[in-house]
């Protein structure tokens, strides 16, 4: 039987994002951007889908005047995406390839 795979994190711009989260302790919007090839808007629009159903934490500032997002992956977030990591190579193995 195949594991379900979390629709939330089915999606490559939001399994990109906690690709790069869960290696670090929080990462700027503006490293996100440079590291994921997407525009602002979609990029914005996937933090906040992954905020809604608390994965990230988004953290709001300002740096010299011009405002700054800082994300960072919460332990709910962690552990939906290593229970993704765990099912989606489950369908690797099955498929006699690895």
């Amino acid at each position: 039987m195949f594991k379900a795979l979390d629709p939330l994190l089915h999606s490559q711009v939001r399994l990109a994002i906690m690709t790069i989260l869960i290696n670090v302790k929080s990462a700027e919007f503006s490293y996100l951007l440079e590291n994921i090839e997407t525009s602002k808007g979609n990029l914005s629009f996937q933090i906040t889908k992954l905020k809604e159903e608390g994965y990230i934490m988004v953290k709001k500032s300002f740096r010299k005047n011009y405002p700054l997002t800082t994300v960072s992956i919460t332990p709910k977030g962690i552990e939906a995406y290593e229970n993704y990591i765990d099912a989606i190579s489950e369908y690797f193995k099955k498929s006699g390839k690895i």
